[in-house]
C-alpha cells in the first residue's frame, strides 16, 4: 500500500510550498517532482509543470484538505 499516485499537476512553485506545508501538517508524506530548471523561470509546456504524489492510502485526505484549502468544502456548500 505504498504506492505513489499523483495528488495534483501545477505551475505554481508558491501553490507547491503551500501545499507540501498543508499536507506535511497532516502527517501525509508527499513526493514533488519537477522538471523546472531552477535557475531559470521557464514555464514551456511540461517543463514547468510540477506534480504532487501522495501514498494512495492518503489520496482521499490529502484530496479533502485541498479542497479546504481553495474553498470548495462540500460540506461547507460550496
Amino acid at each position: 500500500m505504498n504506492e505513489w499516485v499523483e495528488l495534483l499537476v501545477t505551475y505554481d512553485d508558491t501553490e507547491v510550498e503551500i501545499i507540501r506545508n498543508i499536507l506535511e501538517a497532516e502527517g501525509i508524506e508527499l513526493v514533488v517532482n519537477s522538471l523546472k530548471v531552477r535557475p531559470y523561470p521557464v514555464s514551456i509546456g511540461r517543463m514547468g509543470e510540477v506534480k504532487i504524489l501522495v501514498k494512495k492510502k492518503d489520496l482521499n485526505r490529502a484530496k479533502e484538505l485541498l479542497n479546504i484549502m481553495k474553498g470548495t468544502d462540500e460540506q461547507k456548500g460550496s
